[in-house]
């Protein structure tokens, strides 16, 4: 009898302990906490600004998060939950602790800093192993104090996406062969610069259109815009790659775009700022710094004027750069290649975008920019053509300057003679007897060679306000 009971009792016991684990596993406070794939270990946190930290938690749990000497906690609610630790200064390593009723995240080796997102499509995605000189740049690019992660590029979201699986790794030869180029030579000089931890965000996808990064709303808020096709998705990668980053803290971003979108490129006057305007309204960070790279020279070299849709984008990317704030163009003139759509030069790229940042971004007394047409002045037979940033004065690489244009009231381009004079470059032709506009750099691959003494070259332009190609026609 004695032998029977133990034995129901035990049966009986074994039954309570199954019947309550299912009850624990099916009951939402037994639920993990857990936190976006942003804090993972090595990530680089913003300095300087209030550190939103988020997750996902059962409704009801306490959750505690701790960096350094701060501690903040929450409570979940609709599956969520958030904290926002106080500004912070530039440091570390660190760990940062997520805690809940049922289990505790470390991640470790956290440095903070300032964060860049590097977005855009191919030339932004080409990896650093691809770029010139590629092998000995990954030899040499072991440094702990720049953090990198890419996200995982998925293309179709329909509906904007909560968090990522991705992981910040240092950097390093194993790590940034395939990292972005762009990102990495920028990352690099600013490290060098600043003397302060970097994070670089890479979140890109080749042979994608603007609209793709911007969300619904934003899209269609905009009426001069929302008839553009929509042959690739609108939205998609925003709420695959952009929307699960918000509101990481960063320190702002860098793009390199527009190839995709030169067919439309006077819509692109409306549609790249609207698409910064939406990253910053969505991240609520202000007016953060927002700077991107002008498309470069490619294909063939036309000796005589033309009209040229990559003319037309690279003045929607100069016109964004000087009507939307806090932001700057990395001017790229001399580093494109008649036959490859990447060039591989994107040392040159990234040095510019950090010289933009740092006059920019960062406050340094330092011209951003090179030149960028300011006015014409018409003097007769001659056309003087006036500059901002000129960067210690203009000066010429190369016997003459090249790159010039000039039209009369028929609105036809010739070819022009162009001389430096003092703080302008006069321009005329034997064809044009009386000026009324002068364009520098208007092609396909502009063969271009005016530079600032600041060693920045000068971005190409229009005096003009003639009808592009891709200027809808007035009805």
């Amino acid at each position: 009898m004695r032998v029977f009971c133990r034995g129901f009792a035990a049966r009986w016991l074994g039954c309570v302990a199954i019947v309550g684990s299912l009850i624990a596993l099916a009951s939402p406070a037994g639920a993990a906490v857990s936190v976006n794939g942003l804090f993972s270990d090595n990530a680089v946190l913003q300095r300087d600004l209030k550190l939103p930290v988020w997750g996902q938690a059962a409704d009801g749990e306490k959750i505690t998060v701790t960096l350094d000497d701060q501690k903040a906690d929450t409570t979940a609610a609709d599956g969520k939950w958030r904290v926002d630790l106080a500004p912070h200064k530039a440091g570390g390593p660190f760990t940062l602790t997520i805690e809940g009723p049922s289990n505790k995240i470390e991640a470790k080796n956290i440095l903070i800093g300032d964060v860049w997102i590097a977005g855009g499509q191919s030339n932004m995605e080409m990896a650093v192993q691809n770029c010139a000189n590629g092998p000995e740049e990954v030899k040499n690019s072991a440094n702990p104090q720049i953090r990198l992660i890419t996200i995982a590029r998925k293309q179709h979201a329909a509906i904007p996406q909560t968090d990522i699986q991705d992981k910040w790794v240092e950097c390093g030869p194993n790590t940034v062969g395939g990292f972005s180029g762009v990102a990495y030579f920028f990352g690099r000089d600013l490290q060098k610069q600043l003397n302060v931890p970097i994070g670089l965000i890479n979140s890109n996808i080749g042979g994608t259109t603007a609209e793709r990064w911007m969300s619904k709303e934003s899209l269609e808020a905009e009426t001069t815009i929302k008839d553009m096709p929509r042959s690739q998705g609108a939205n998609d990668l925003y709420n695959a790659m952009i929307y699960p980053l918000i509101p990481y803290g960063i320190k702002g971003a860098i793009w390199y775009q527009g190839e995709s979108n030169a067919g439309f490129a006077w819509q692109y006057r409306t549609l790249f700022p609207a698409m910064i305007k939406n990253w910053r309204t969505d991240w609520k960070q202000g007016d953060f710094p927002f700077f991107f790279v002008q498309l470069a020279p490619f294909t063939g070299i036309v000796n005589q004027p033309q009209d040229s849709q990559w003319a037309e984008l690279r003045d929607a990317q100069l016109y964004t750069m000087l009507h939307s704030p806090k932001t700057g163009m990395a001017v790229i003139t001399d580093v494109g290649d008649e036959k490859d759509i990447h060039p591989k030069r994107k040392q040159q790229v990234g040095a510019r975008l950090a010289i933009a940042a740092r006059g920019v971004a960062y406050g340094e007394q330092i011209e951003p920019t090179g030149p960028i047409f300011d006015r014409l002045e018409i003097k007769g037979r001659e056309a003087a053509v006036h500059f901002s940033h000129l960067g210690g004065g203009l000066e010429a690489k190369g016997d003459k300057l090249t790159g010039f244009t000039v039209a009369g009231d028929d609105k036809k381009f010739h070819n022009a003679e162009a001389k430096i004079d003092g703080d302008t470059v006069v321009v005329s032709s034997d064809q044009v007897e009386k000026p009324v506009a002068v364009r520098f750099g208007w092609a396909q691959y502009p063969v271009v060679n005016l530079w600032s003494k600041s060693g920045l070259p000068a971005s190409p332009f229009r005096s003009d306000e003639f009808p592009l190609t891709t200027q809808p026609k007035s009805k």
